[in-house]
């Protein structure tokens, strides 16, 4: 299969449509369009249960939707994940094996250790350690990293910040906003006032249909009944 790969020539565009998933008769996901470019952050919003991260694991492939399209430069790629250098993914759940030390997760994702935490000098010392001997918001910290690191062309984070600590959350925020440079991200979580900061583009998942919201984010959302802080 060919590499896709950030190409100096050009962005990579990551485009996903027809997706349609209903549970138990509820209809989910319906009327799908969404875009993400390379040198783009993009922010999926929505309530808990509206179908964010069923839509993430469609696009990455984990989750197999009949008639699904997902492609990039108008070439399909489904299952999205096995195609070299396009794509990894961040679910909730921790992704690494916990038997992993730092270090050697870093070495099989190809990833410069020393770069990818040059923002945080205190996980120098745990190099050595295994994932599971660290704390979760340690743990959800180094994942995203490395993934954030890895040399793919698009990455998609389901609740990155999720149990990290507030002084790292800023930190990870810089750090995809220096990284989107080489990539294209798509993040969703519910601490909207860390997402938008740093978006281009914002898409609320609302009874199971995607809405891009252009213009005033915080004012549309208050009108879709969300809070923002």
């Amino acid at each position: 299969m060919r590499n896709i790969a950030p190409s100096p020539t050009g962005p990579q565009v990551l485009e996903a449509d027809g997706i349609r998933i209903a549970f138990g008769g509820r209809e989910v996901l319906a009327s799908i369009y969404l875009r993400v470019q390379t040198g783009q952050i993009v922010g999926l919003l929505g309530r808990n249960g509206s179908g964010k991260s069923v839509l993430l694991q469609t696009i990455f492939g984990a989750r197999a939707v009949a008639d699904a399209s997902v492609r990039v430069n108008g070439r399909r790629v489904v299952p999205a994940f096995r195609q070299p250098g396009l794509l990894n993914y961040l679910p909730q759940e921790p992704l690494l094996p916990t038997s992993l030390s730092l270090a050697r997760a870093a070495r099989l994702l190809g990833v410069d250790i020393e770069r990818a935490t040059a923002r945080f000098p205190e996980l120098r010392p745990q190099f050595g350690r295994r994932l599971g001997e660290l704390s979760g918001g340690s743990a959800r910290l180094v994942q995203a990293l490395l993934l954030l690191h890895a040399n793919t062309a698009f990455s998609l984070f389901d609740e990155p910040f999720s149990g990290v600590m507030p002084v790292h959350v800023e930190s990870l925020a810089e750090e995809m906003q220096l990284m989107k440079q080489h990539k294209g991200l798509l993040i969703t979580d519910h601490r909207y006032a860390e997402v938008l900061p740093i978006c281009d583009v914002v898409y609320l998942l609302h009874q199971g249909r995607l809405l891009r919201l252009d213009g005033d984010v915080r004012e549309l959302l208050r009108d879709y009944g969300y809070l923002v802080s």
